[in-house]
């Protein structure tokens, strides 16, 4: 069973940067594929960037943001710059079990996937 803790969140000024952390504890990155979400009230819950298990492939549509690994402390990564209002919302980070040896290497950035989620951390931009 997969737990997933983020942290990292609050409250930042439009343009600025922040790195979210999600770290992994009963299971490796080496087999899940890991995914950030968002979710504003009113919304539903959107898939912003996620790792493939394996070698790590990323699959970021929002330019400003990055998805990141670091395998050896079990921990994902979300680097996001140039932040705007919009961004405001609970990050969440979530995972599913994929074969690390899989082609093509590709994850999937859908909520109904994933299988275990962690509890969400705030992202607050506004001056």
């Amino acid at each position: 069973q997969l737990q997933l803790v983020e942290s990292g969140g609050g409250l930042v000024q439009p343009g600025g940067s922040l790195r979210l952390s999600c770290a992994v504890s009963g299971g490796s990155l080496n087999d899940h594929a890991i995914g950030w979400f968002r979710q504003v009230p009113g919304k539903e819950r959107e898939g912003v960037a996620c790792i493939t298990s394996g070698d790590g492939s990323i699959y970021s549509p929002n330019g400003r943001f990055t998805i990141s690994r670091d395998s050896a402390k079990n921990t994902v990564y979300l680097q996001m710059n140039s932040l705007k209002p919009d961004d405001t919302g609970v990050y969440y980070c979530a995972g599913y079990y994929s074969d690390p040896l899989r082609v093509p290497r590709t994850c999937v950035l859908n909520p109904v996937s994933m299988d275990y989620w962690g509890k969400g951390t705030l992202v607050t931009v506004s001056s």
